[in-house]
């Protein structure tokens, strides 16, 4: 008896552990899966309203080409961004080095010394090897987007039947309320989308009319930054405060800016990811902030970036099956931000 029950207990553990090694050593897969069904729930809805007017083929050919165009929006933000940071930082090199000397001088004369640390993080070696690494992530990415493009495309030309498919008598009931629990997720996700990406563009504004007024340089650079970086919850509100912070120091030299800088930038996070965002969500996808934050840590460490960014999506997911299921209602209960289940 005793030993029946610990078989019992052992099973689902060995199941999770067993479920999670499959999630992280078939990532090459289930990875660009996971974000052709996310881009499949966010494009459905304008590929439905097209091949009503139009054909299908046409209505697809639009909305996929929509989707490169918002995709190339928010990388290109970035992309220069970065661009116009490295270009400031290529023609102040004078200044960078001034600046370094200065500070460690003021290290070393307080018993800190960085010389050594600082020059093996940048040895020759070291940055033939961070080179290689970029050039090789360049590849992945390329490698997934075009994995990813094509699932949404057999994805979005076969939503119709599938919905066909579910809708028949041979699939009830299990059909019906698959399709209910899909269209209610695929609503969710593109409310918490539009919401975000309406923090995204706010974060932005009040970042460019921040820079400005505190006499920092690259102000539209740091804006565009910060709206595409906002799109990763946590992870991307913290890189678009220290970069700014770090580059506050290296163009002024002064602690005082880059405080200032600081503790700007994060009372302009805080206040638009504490107050905006839960204003505009509103109570249906209310969700625990700590369910959120370990989601996004923990499909960053899954699949890297991308699962940063898809982590909030998937506790969507997960948070509206379970408060469907009478037997996992508890956990969308436990995961939702208020007193009842999403």
């Amino acid at each position: 008896m005793a030993e029946a029950s610990s078989r019992r207990a052992v099973n689902p553990v060995a199941t999770g552990i067993l479920v999670l090694a499959a999630l992280y050593f078939a990532r090459s897969i289930l990875m660009p899966l996971a974000f052709s069904l996310f881009v499949i729930a966010l494009a459905w809805p304008i590929q439905a309203a097209l091949q009503r007017r139009i054909p299908r083929l046409a209505a697809l050919l639009i909305t996929l080409l929509l989707i490169v165009l918002v995709i190339v929006v928010v990388g290109s933000a970035i992309v220069w961004g970065l661009g116009e940071l490295s270009q400031w930082l290529f023609y102040n090199t004078s200044q960078l080095q001034a600046t370094y000397a200065h500070w460690v001088d003021w290290l070393e004369n307080h018993g800190i010394a960085i010389v050594g640390p600082l020059g093996e993080l940048f040895s020759i070696s070291r940055l033939i090897g961070l080179t290689r690494s970029l050039l090789m992530r360049l590849n992945s990415i390329a490698g997934f987007a075009v994995v990813t493009f094509i699932f949404v495309m057999l994805g979005l030309l076969e939503a119709d039947e599938l919905q066909c498919r579910l809708l028949s008598t041979s699939a009830q009931p299990q059909g019906e309320t698959l399709l209910h629990i899909g269209r209610e997720i695929g609503g969710k996700i593109r409310r918490f989308m539009v919401v975000r990406s309406i923090a995204c563009v706010m974060t932005g504004l009040v970042v460019w009319v921040f820079a400005l007024a505190a006499g920092l340089e690259l102000a539209s650079a740091w804006a565009a930054i910060a709206f595409a970086l906002n799109y990763i919850p946590f992870v991307g509100p913290l890189l678009a405060t220290i970069f700014p912070t770090l580059f506050a120091i290296a163009q002024s030299g002064s602690w005082q800016l880059a405080l200032f800088v600081f503790v700007g930038l994060n009372v302009i996070q805080f206040a638009i990811g504490s107050y905006l965002e839960p204003f505009l969500t509103g109570a249906s996808l209310a969700i625990s902030p700590f369910a959120v934050m370990f989601s996004v840590f923990f499909w960053s460490f899954m699949w890297g970036v991308p699962g940063a960014f898809i982590g909030v999506p998937i506790l969507i997911v997960v948070v509206t099956w379970c408060a469907h299921q009478k037997s996992t209602r508890w956990v969308a209960t436990l995961l939702s931000g208020g007193s009842s289940s999403a």
